[in-house]
């Protein structure tokens, strides 16, 4: 929290601004609830007061990976959704855009002046 140049919270937000997603782990001697909070707000997976254990710090250390890991992998997998979404043609668009509003293929197809198969054919193609 208190490096001299640059605080905890500052390179935390450097970081951020960066668009770094490393998980971080705040470890402080001198305890704060507010500056606490705002870190954890900022997005920092914990804030540990020094003396710590060395258990306690790994632990912290492994649930903030794990948390990294999981974000990362649901990060990809949003990424491979909008790239799916990007390469539609624009009927196909216009079909997904009424799919996921919850239209059925009948109503889709009356939106779109085409047949209920013209949609279930789009939407699988």
């Amino acid at each position: 929290m208190r490096i001299p140049e640059l605080s905890g919270p500052e390179l935390q937000e450097r970081l951020s601004e960066l668009g770094s997603t490393l998980p971080i782990i705040f470890l402080s001697g001198h305890p704060d609830i507010p500056a606490t909070v705002r870190a954890i707000k900022a997005g920092a997976d914990d804030f540990l007061t020094k003396p710590v254990s060395s258990d306690d710090l790994l632990r912290a250390i492994e649930r903030a990976v794990a948390h990294h890991e999981v974000a990362r992998g649901l990060k990809s997998k949003l990424n491979i959704v909008r790239a799916h979404v990007a390469a539609l043609t624009p009927r196909e668009r216009e079909v997904f855009l009424l799919v996921i509003r919850g239209d059925t293929n009948k109503q889709i197809a009356r939106a779109l002046g085409c047949t209920e198969r013209t949609i279930k054919a789009t939407a699988t193609g």
